[in-house]
């Protein structure tokens, strides 16, 4: 019988200056944002309450999902930053986890100004984040099972 050593894969992982808790939480605010639509009546006037709230999905120059999303980006630190883009790089396919430490080099390209507005301007950043944090072992059903 062959033994495999589950432990030897976790070892080999890069370790992420990156909190998985901080990523995911910009994983959610980027799928907010990433379901908006553009407004179908934008000048309705009427009650939120009597349209069962859908504005809420539509993408207005008000909608703090946006200013939301860019200042959890804004916050990181340098190191945070470049894994960021790193994990989206590595699920859109751009980099394996074995080139993490490219993937955080090339990230450094991507000024700290520039940051917030370049991970928010990448249709279905949300699923790139998810798809490399999940190849880091971390699961977003079990961080909203623990949130």
């Amino acid at each position: 019988m062959t033994r495999i050593d589950v432990d030897a894969e976790t070892r080999s992982r890069p370790s992420l200056a990156i909190s998985p808790e901080t990523a995911f939480f910009i994983l959610l605010k980027a799928r907010a944002f990433d379901e908006k639509v553009e407004p179908t009546d934008p000048g309705s006037g009427s009650n939120p309450s009597d349209d069962n709230e859908v504005d809420v999905l539509e993408d207005t120059p008000d909608d703090p999902t946006l200013a939301e999303l860019t200042a959890a980006v804004r916050r990181l630190n340098e190191d945070e930053r470049r894994d960021l883009i790193a994990l989206i790089w590595i699920g859109r396919g751009d980099f394996s986890i074995d080139e993490f430490d490219q993937a955080r080099e090339a990230a450094a390209d991507i000024a700290r100004a520039r940051a917030p507005r370049y991970v928010a301007g990448i249709p279905m950043v949300s699923d790139y984040l998810e798809e490399a944090l999940s190849q880091f072992g971390h699961s977003l059903v079990d961080y909203l099972d623990e949130h």
